[in-house]
């Protein structure tokens, strides 16, 4: 059996529901947290391009 179907299998078994529920309820907490919303929202920015460079780019490695 496919590692795939092995998960999948476990996600529709109830212990993999019940793990589904407590990961779900675990990351709305996280997202409501003030403080992971700031680091959520500062990587957001930084992947987006609105760090201080403008977006373009980190200025390391080769140029391409």
């Amino acid at each position: 059996m496919a590692l795939f179907d092995k998960v999948v299998q476990f996600a529709n078994s109830p212990k993999g529901k019940q793990a589904v529920r407590q990961v779900t309820e675990k990351a709305q907490q996280l997202a409501n947290d003030p403080k992971t919303r700031a680091k959520i929202d500062d990587v957001r920015r930084r992947v987006q391009g609105g760090g201080r460079n403008g977006g373009t780019g980190s200025g390391t490695g080769p140029a391409v």
